[in-house]
């Protein structure tokens, strides 16, 4: 008796460069009218892909408001050692957490991830801006939710819906940190597996 097996489904795109661009600029109008403005704005990009999209933001919200320096607005939050699921992870070193010169207490924290999946990433998240300071009011921003919650969280902000099954991968990848396979620059989110 002979065995079958099927193909591997090939990875399919399911935003390209321009998807991703338009994208972060609706999500950068939603920041700014959710926040009456750019008074008191502070991006937190969690690492990798989550920081160079709040950089990413950042330039459209300052585009939109003139009266916004970007890079004054935007920090990077390493969450690794907040997260309850370490054990369950592969080994990454951690990155530098960077908050903007002027701190985050009393100030709208928008968190900026690539892919909100579990929550997990996003508890993690909250945790560590506890350890940092009071920020007046935390919201989120994601370019994916795929669904497929085991906690309480949902964002606020969201590029694109994705529902997927749970034995689907979904992959940003950006020029700031990825490359294809050939070695050039590449922007998009794709989903690996499944039937």
């Amino acid at each position: 008796m002979t065995s079958v097996t099927s193909a591997p489904v090939p990875a399919r795109v399911v935003l390209n460069q321009a998807d991703i661009d338009r994208a972060l600029t609706r999500i950068a109008h939603e920041i700014l009218e959710a926040n009456k403005g750019s008074k008191d704005l502070v991006l937190l990009g969690i690492p990798r892909r989550g920081y160079p999209l709040a950089v990413r933001l950042a330039r459209k919200i300052a585009a939109a408001d003139p009266t916004v320096d970007a890079a004054a607005i935007v920090g990077q939050l390493d969450v690794t050692m907040f997260r309850d699921d370490l054990s369950h992870q592969p080994t990454r070193p951690p990155y530098p957490t960077q908050l903007p010169r002027t701190g985050i207490d009393n100030k709208v924290v928008v968190l900026i991830d690539d892919v909100l999946y579990s929550g997990r990433t996003i508890r993690a998240a909250l945790d560590a801006i506890i350890d940092l300071g009071r920020p007046r009011i935390v919201r989120l921003a994601v370019l994916i939710d795929r669904g497929h919650r085991e906690l309480p969280i949902r964002a606020d902000h969201v590029g694109k819906n994705l529902p997927t099954s749970s034995a689907e991968k979904v992959r940003v990848r950006l020029e700031e940190t990825d490359t294809a396979p050939d070695g050039s620059t590449v922007n998009e989110v794709v989903i690996e597996g499944g039937a």
